[in-house]
């Protein structure tokens, strides 16, 4: 694994000086009468491939960045071979891992020189390889069980400290440019979170939090850990299907089924374990014979309970009441004092994250959170910029990614979803049940 900074970095910067590079080879090629839309299609295979292998080859931080992005595939550049779709899916455990020498020495720091006696069998392939790490299937000398051995790779704490590092200094530069951007707070509350996934004692004291939970429900599987090191995490062994293959099957009750359970884990966690699963992307999550299987605990915040002021503010967008939303706003420090902003086109720009929440029941869809993204993001529009007048603060930073995150992937499985009865119970503030409700939309 490759840690030096400098050479990260530069690895980094070469995804957009490449498409540069691209683009310029386009139109030279266009010019010798190269048929434009074949050659646009061979340009863009080439760039998504770029950039899926720079990400999967880096790890550590770059790789999770990547990894966040693809829960919101869908506003990436669309063709129908779907090849960013492809590339940024491709991100979420289907990587190259290291060649079993280079991990196998973290298993003999972490459980000793004897460690393959704590397994009667032990597949040295990875069966999936993330940014922190890679995970081996295994059977479990003592009763038999199949697990789940997940490996940290050595050297990404160097790798991912050089990544937050690069990260810090350009939130720094970008909060000079644009004041209202309060990102260096923001930066160091991502620091803390990434740093605790190094550390797989923490992650196994959440897993079991999540396990105590969820143990009486039908709905949802935690793996039991099995036995927990600094580096290395035991846990059972959990089957299924990913969600990024559900979302290709053509069984929209499957679909429905497990945007459902998705969407309910991802809300009631706070409540039901004290703890916010911070992490939504696909590749942490399986569809096990109807139920959702969990697989990764690393990135998690102690929240005992949703907060009742993010509630509030969700519910104050539905009413479009400007007063009412600029309180909520202030009393969430989303606002400075002395900061003015027009708060009807805040609403406006906020939709793609309020708007399912006004139907009893919602179609959620690429096309949809397109639609809604080009409009609220495009300069000519008088709404875009006005979010840049908003702070958000550093606890609510993971709150905020969950739930970009979990929209995002819904549309992924093009899914219809109750949407306010989930709200409703497991969201304190949302709504009281006297607000008018709107039927079925998408």
């Amino acid at each position: 694994m490759q840690t030096s900074g400098f050479v990260r970095t530069a690895r980094l910067l070469s995804l957009p000086l490449g498409a540069v590079g691209l683009r310029v080879e386009g139109l030279s090629r266009r010019l010798t009468g190269e048929d434009p839309e074949r050659l646009r299609a061979a340009l863009r295979r080439r760039n998504a491939a770029r950039t899926r292998r720079v990400l999967g080859d880096l790890k550590g931080g770059a790789l999770k960045a990547g990894q966040l992005l693809s829960t919101v595939e869908a506003l990436f550049p669309q063709d129908p071979e779907g090849t960013w779709r492809e590339a940024l899916v491709g991100l979420q455990e289907s990587n190259a891992g290291l060649p079993f020498a280079e991990v196998e020495p973290v298993l003999r720091a972490e459980l000793g020189p004897r460690w393959r006696g704590r397994f009667s069998d032990f597949d040295e392939q990875h069966a999936a390889a993330a940014s922190l790490g890679q995970v081996h299937r295994a059977t479990w000398a003592a009763d038999g069980r199949a697990v789940a051995v997940k490996v940290q790779y050595p050297g990404v704490r160097e790798a991912l400290t050089a990544d937050l590092r690069t990260l810090s200094a350009l939130s720094r530069a970008t909060a000079v440019v644009a004041r209202g951007m309060a990102l260096p707070p923001l930066v160091a509350e991502m620091q803390t979170r990434l740093v605790e996934e190094l550390d797989y004692l923490h992650e196994a004291a959440s897993q079991e939090r999540f396990a105590a939970g969820y143990a009486d429900d039908a709905d949802v599987l935690v793996p039991r850990v099995v036995l927990a090191a600094p580096r290395v995490l035991v846990m059972d062994w959990v089957g299924g299907i990913p969600l990024t293959e559900v979302a290709a099957t053509d069984s929209q009750p499957d679909r429905d089924r497990a945007a459902l359970l998705y969407q309910r884990f991802l809300v009631s966690g706070p409540e039901r374990a004290g703890l916010l699963h911070t992490d939504p992307h696909p590749g942490n999550f399986r569809y096990v014979d109807g139920q959702l299987g969990v697989l990764d605990f690393g990135s998690t915040l102690a929240l005992p309970g949703m907060p009742a002021t993010f509630g509030r503010l969700i519910a104050a967008l539905l009413d479009r009441d400007p007063d009412l939303v600029l309180q909520r706003l202030q009393e969430e420090g989303f606002v400075r004092p002395g900061v003015r902003l027009d708060v009807e086109k805040l609403v406006d720009y906020m939709a793609p994250f309020s708007e399912p929440a006004r139907h009893e029941e919602f179609t959620f869809s690429r096309e949809w959170l397109r639609s809604e993204f080009a409009r609220a993001n495009d300069p000519r529009d008088p709404d875009f910029g006005v979010a840049m007048k908003l702070t958000l603060p550093a606890e609510h930073l993971f709150t905020h990614r969950v739930w970009l995150g979990m929209v995002g992937v819904l549309c992924q499985l093009e899914a219809t979803v109750p949407v306010r009865p989930v709200l409703r119970r497991w969201l304190p503030g949302f709504d009281d049940g006297s607000r008018p409700l709107v039927g079925s939309s998408g």
